[in-house]
């Protein structure tokens, strides 16, 4: 059987340089062959940041190199990379070249960190592994050669938390995600440091992650090695939400065990939940002239072409708060088969009602598979209006079974993202306004 996988929405090992470039003033150094940063950036890219796309430094390994070895043009690219960019903290990469020739990439790294430099490196080889797990490598080697030399005491900082959740520019919302976690985190009295994008105070705030009291992750595996990892190295203890909080039920959700876990005080966190809570539903019952005049045209199916956590999330969300029954799920993050019984279990409870659903959830990064699985399913369901969650990959066939499509995944070609995010409270009524948007614009 051939390996190869139709429209894959994530990348090699390699695009954990997304993941620097989202620190502020963070500088990938690419040790690969030409062209890889660059499809990478295309795939899941969304602006160069302060130095990615073309801007990130590269070896640009060539034939030579698999021969005689790239350590000498990788010293002298780190050299010149501190002398023309301007940056907190340097990270070298490594692609399929530098992992086949056995390059010593710690030694030549190592050179600088004796210099006191802000230096790290993480050995990736593109064909080991995707993205998601190696975004949670990465953040490792940051913490160990990076972080670890800043830490003073074992003394913990009152309420300070440390999270992990969207991974950067694969997740196209990350940005406004982040933001919207931190936001109602630092609302009920926790410090957070969320270490990505424009709410992180860039490399200063990475130096605290030893003082955390605790971490927080927010998925049902990516992160979970970054959390053990500090459990040992710092005797962190963490907690793990499944999902991408989104909307008011499932904010809440996520605020009190939270809270419960850091030993808040319970009146306050309730006090804060019942504010929002009222604010979220006086935007919602705006709605129900809406509902009302519209209930034969609206969509009542949802299907997902998108990776666990955003799939759980809008599952959730959608089915309790919206009345969108969910199809088949297909989840195509290429989640390690440890967690699948984990995703299962959290689909299996989606009601509020305390009923389980039987909600199949198909496990393959296919896209292309799972578009004919999609297509298949609703053709039972032609009488029904259907949304579609999906990436820019699934707009033809959402325009040819004449469903709805919310662009939820990469890649992302047909929308503008700035700071959209649909965590939180503010970030449930974006997701409405989003959908019910799409709904109208092809009003049958």
């Amino acid at each position: 059987m051939s390996g190869t996988i139709e429209q894959p929405r994530f990348t090699c090992g390699l695009g954990s340089i997304q993941s620097v470039v989202a620190i502020k003033k963070g500088v990938p150094i690419l040790h690969s062959g030409p062209g890889c940063g660059g499809q990478i950036t295309r795939l899941i890219g969304q602006g160069e940041g302060y130095a990615g796309g073309s801007t990130a430094p590269c070896t640009n390994a060539e034939e030579a190199d698999v021969v005689f070895g790239g350590e000498k043009k990788l010293r002298s690219v780190i050299e010149n990379s501190f002398k023309v960019i301007d940056g907190d903290l340097y990270v070298v990469v490594t692609g399929c070249t530098a992992a086949i020739t056995g390059d010593d990439v710690a030694a030549v790294t190592g050179e600088f960190q004796l210099d006191d430099k802000p230096i790290v490196y993480v050995e990736e080889g593109g064909f080991k592994s995707n993205n998601y797990a190696s975004h949670e490598r990465l953040v490792n080697a940051i913490i160990d050669q990076y972080v670890d030399k800043f830490k003073e005491s074992d003394e913990k900082i009152p309420h300070l938390v440390n999270v992990f959740a969207s991974i950067p520019y694969q997740d196209p919302y990350w940005s406004g995600n982040l933001e919207g976690i931190k936001k109602v985190l630092e609302d009920i009295g926790l410090k957070v440091n969320i270490l990505f994008g424009n709410e992180s105070g860039g490399v200063e705030e990475w130096k605290t992650i030893p003082n955390a009291e605790f971490n927080i992750v927010v998925g049902p595996w990516v992160g979970i090695k970054i959390a053990k990892h500090l459990k040992v190295k710092y005797k962190q203890p963490y907690i793990q939400f499944p999902y991408l909080p989104i909307g008011a039920i499932e904010t809440s959700r996520f605020l009190r065990s939270v809270a419960a876990f850091a030993e808040l005080d319970n009146e306050k966190v309730e006090s804060y939940i019942k504010s929002e809570e009222a604010k979220y539903y006086s935007h919602i019952e705006k709605m129900a002239d809406f509902m009302l005049e519209f209930r034969y045209g609206i969509p009542r199916r949802v299907y997902s072409i998108a990776d666990s956590s955003y799939s759980l999330g809008f599952s959730k969300f959608l089915l309790n708060e919206l009345g969108i029954i969910p199809g088949p799920q297909y989840i195509v993050d290429d989640i390690p088969e440890k967690y699948q019984d984990y995703v299962r279990e959290q689909f299996e409870n989606l009601s509020e009602l305390q009923r389980k659903r039987d909600i199949e959830v198909v496990f393959d990064p296919d896209a292309g598979k799972n578009q004919q699985r999609l297509e298949e399913d609703a053709k039972n369901y032609e009488d029904k209006r259907i949304l579609i969650l999906g990436s820019s990959w699934d707009k033809n066939l959402a325009d040819k079974i004449k469903a709805d499509l919310l662009i939820i995944s990469v890649p992302v070609q047909h929308r503008l993202i700035m700071n959209c995010g649909y965590t939180g409270y503010a970030g449930g009524l974006r997701a409405i306004e989003d959908i019910y948007d799409r709904v109208l614009a092809t009003y049958r």
